[in-house]
């Protein structure tokens, strides 16, 4: 038998509902701040990633579908959309049609790293990003629309990290400072810290080795060697949310995997979900779009892991999906009605009604079980002498009234299932 690819997963019937409800909440929390949708292709260029995410990041060193096509051009499955959004953004240059674009984007991402409980390889994430604009309030904005997601789904054990990178110039000269500290621990350092020493200093403090964790501890902060402009600029944040009323921590070390990030960096996480706990997370990256070839435009954004958050919602049974049910079941009590049943249920659903009816030439008895099943609201019964009479019988199966309704009426049945 031919299995789904390891790190990969069917989202079956019974759980779409689950993702259409997320979905909606996600949309619905944009569209109030005013971000439109965006949907780029799912492979991009290898080298967007490469200069977008950072060579020496974990997604692009380990964990890309990287392929080369039948051309030899080296293609890439979008690991992140930031990126993409971005190129997007420049292609066709959006900043020309208005000065601050507001954007948002839901769909499949791919990475090649250990499945465990809500990291898969094929996974889908929602975000949204603010480009044109370096106001600290949009920073501010994009955790406030994060939490109100989260919050409308109803979870609570939530936490918001925040933490400010500064500008490059300032991240540059604390690079320095920190490798200073780090070498004396040289050779205590675990063996991927001590890579990362020179290629992604700032990612040690992500190490979930035991002896880096303790070398770490006493490690000096970034946060300390900011100037002026940046530490008002994180003011501004941290004075929104708590106007806001979103509760955060200050978390120095919260640093993020990828190298586009300036000044305001941030993680919601959830004890719900075990040790991939962070539900989303995002910042804000002045220096992205020229970095890919755009003009010198500041931009901000985050993004969120959906299959995490159902997983955060799953364990702590935080919302309750609306119960499934269909409007009308019809039962054909004569083996040679089928089609005058299927015309019928076809003049019903371009009316709105949703119905269903039986394809399997089951017995009364059967049918009935399955418009159970379906948590039909009515069944219609055709057949019989009151087929015959031109008429059909309607069961409510929540008060069990019946009545006989002409096939003439067509319009007062309509009414009937409405209402």
């Amino acid at each position: 038998m031919i299995k789904a690819i390891t790190g990969t997963k069917d989202i079956l019937p019974s759980e779409i509902a689950k993702w259409y409800y997320l979905e909606t909440i996600v949309k619905e929390i944009f569209s109030k701040f005013n971000y439109k949708e965006i949907r780029t292709p799912i492979f991009e260029n290898t080298s967007l990633f490469a200069r977008g995410i950072g060579e020496a990041t974990d997604i692009v060193s380990k964990e890309m579908y990287t392929f080369l096509d039948r051309s030899g051009e080296s293609l890439t499955l979008r690991p992140e959309l930031t990126a993409s959004v971005v190129r997007a953004f420049i292609e066709h240059s959006l900043e020309k049609k208005q000065s601050l674009n507001k954007i948002f984007y839901i769909g499949p991402m791919f990475r090649q790293e250990r499945p465990q409980a809500g990291r898969f390889r094929q996974f889908h994430q929602f975000g949204a990003e603010a480009l044109g604009s370096s106001d600290p309030l949009l920073d501010a904005e994009m955790i406030i629309m994060a939490f109100d997601i989260l919050n409308k789904l109803g979870l609570k054990n939530l936490e918001v990290k925040i933490n400010s990178l500064g500008v490059p110039t300032e991240r540059e000269e604390y690079k320095k400072i920190l490798r200073d500290y780090l070498k004396q621990f040289l050779s205590k350092l675990s063996d991927e810290s001590k890579k990362r020493l020179e290629t992604n200093v700032l990612r040690i403090f992500d190490s979930k080795d035991e002896r880096d964790i303790e070398i770490m501890k006493n490690a000096p902060l970034l946060i300390d060697h900011l100037q002026k402009e940046s530490i008002e600029h994180f003011e501004i944040v941290k004075s929104v949310l708590t106007k806001a009323e979103v509760p955060f921590i200050v978390e120095p070390s919260l640093v993020r995997g990828l190298d586009y990030y300036t000044h305001t960096t941030f993680e919601i996480v959830s004890k719900s979900v075990g040790s991939q706990s962070a539900l989303c997370g995002g910042g804000r990256y002045n220096g992205l779009i020229k970095e890919l070839g755009g003009s010198d435009l500041p931009g901000v954004g985050f993004a969120a892991g959906m299959e995490r958050i159902l997983l955060a919602c799953e364990n702590e049974n935080s919302f309750s999906l609306p119960e499934e049910k269909i409007d009308l079941y019809i039962i054909t009590l004569d083996k040679t009605k089928y089609e005058i049943s299927f015309d019928l249920s076809l003049k019903l659903r371009r009316k709105g009604i949703t119905v269903e009816l039986d394809y399997l030439s089951r017995s009364v008895k059967a049918q009935m079980r399955e418009a159970n099943k379906l948590n039909a609201d009515y069944v219609l019964f055709v057949g019989g002498e009151e087929l015959a009479r031109n008429e059909v019988v309607l069961k409510n199966m929540k008060t069990s009234e019946q009545e006989i309704i002409s096939l003439n009426e067509f319009d007062l049945l309509i009414k009937k299932l409405g209402d």
